[in-house]
């Protein structure tokens, strides 16, 4: 009997992405912890040598003898993040990202991302989706299962610096997971964005008794429970990235790092504890990147790693955050603790909602089919 050899696969626009339930914060924060469980257990695989790289990205010259190479501007991207992901997923994907921060002055956003979605034992397409909210909401998640585990039960507080896409991600899995929280201090740059997103704080977390624009980054950090910087800018030297002190930081505080970063001495000591979202990322930067690799990924994890390469800190001071997720590093431990997480995104969270939302929008006969090839022309 002849094998069935027809093809075909669902196309989800950014519109039936929502249908499917890709902005389901409180699903997505679950379905990354589920994710960070398997990352630990070792059952996934990402790109590079050691199976836990980002992605590979174009990179553009300073200086080019074509006159319509693009130039390496801030935001410049694009880059192809594929992995697997094992346990009750069972599938591989890639996402396509690509972003120049000149297409606001077009009114479109930083990033255009697609994803394809696949079956792991044929590699047939499963799906293509319009993926800005797949990859917004997974990265807003992160913070979120840091918090769960690393948070103070009754944070209240956020400081928010950045009013931005992930912000708003990042303060929804706030409250997915710290129903308490009453407050938000914001600063951002430009007063359009910060109406924006005041609006729509009360619109979607009335509970929110204090919104409260402040003017200095201090201000953002200093009485919170938990902070987060969600800003943008120029990446290279690191004296210019925002910087967090020591003595802002109350006791007992949690510090959920998405984007550039720097850190004063305090913070970076041993009496503050150092997550990572997965080591094995930073490692496999590491490996990619010139050095002071801070330089160039401007996060709070690649300083960890200069200072490590410089023996300024040890390696073991560094947690994972799949280890916290699956017991065997322990989660907070007193209502004292500072505890800082660095954020680096990985293809696997991508694999992961998007297998969710898929699977929503088949139960619930959401998208459009199309057909790859009924039999194929060469096989």
């Amino acid at each position: 009997m002849a094998n069935n050899t027809k093809i075909d696969f669902i196309y989800l626009s950014e519109e039936d992405m929502i249908k499917a339930g890709v902005t389901d914060m409180a699903q997505c924060v679950d379905t990354m912890e589920q994710m960070f469980a398997l990352l630990h257990q070792g059952d996934y695989r990402m790109a590079g040598p050691n199976s836990d790289s980002h992605g590979a990205m174009i990179t553009f010259p300073e200086e080019s003898p074509f006159p319509t190479m693009p130039k390496p501007t801030a935001d410049r991207r694009l880059m192809a993040m594929p992995a697997y992901l094992g346990g009750d997923f069972q599938t591989c994907g890639v996402k396509w990202y690509g972003s120049n921060i000149a297409n606001r002055e077009r009114d479109l956003p930083r990033s255009i991302l697609m994803m394809i979605l696949n079956d792991i034992e044929t590699s047939a397409p499963l799906a293509m989706m319009s993926a800005n909210l797949l990859s917004a909401y997974r990265t807003g998640a992160i913070p979120g299962v840091g918090a769960r585990y690393l948070a103070r039960e009754d944070a209240k507080v956020i400081g928010l610096l950045g009013p931005g896409v992930m912000g708003k991600t990042t303060v929804a899995s706030f409250m997915a997971v710290r129903p308490n929280i009453d407050t938000i201090k914001i600063k951002g740059r430009g007063q359009k964005n910060l109406d924006s997103f005041v609006a729509w704080v009360k619109e979607t977390y009335p509970q929110l008794t204090t919104i409260q624009v402040v003017d200095s980054i201090e201000d953002v950090v200093r009485g919170s429970d938990l902070v987060s910087f969600c800003n943008s800018g120029e990446v290279g030297d690191p004296s210019l990235y925002p910087m967090v002190k020591h003595e802002w930081v109350k006791p007992g505080a949690f510090l959920a790092m998405p984007a550039s970063c720097s850190l004063d001495d305090g913070m970076s000591s041993g009496n503050v504890r150092k997550v990572m979202d997965s080591i094995g990322l930073y490692k496999a930067w590491y490996e990619e990147v010139p050095k002071p690799a801070h330089n160039h990924i401007p996060l709070v994890g690649m300083r960890f790693m200069d200072m490590i390469d410089a023996k300024l800190m040890a390696e073991s001071e560094l947690e994972d955050l799949g280890a916290i997720v699956s017991g065997d590093t322990p989660a907070r431990q007193n209502d004292d603790e500072i505890i800082i997480m660095s954020v680096g995104g990985m293809p696997v969270e991508d694999v992961a909602w998007a297998t969710v939302v898929y699977r929503n929008a088949v139960e619930k006969g959401i998208g459009v089919s199309l057909n790859l090839w009924n039999s194929p022309a060469l096989a």
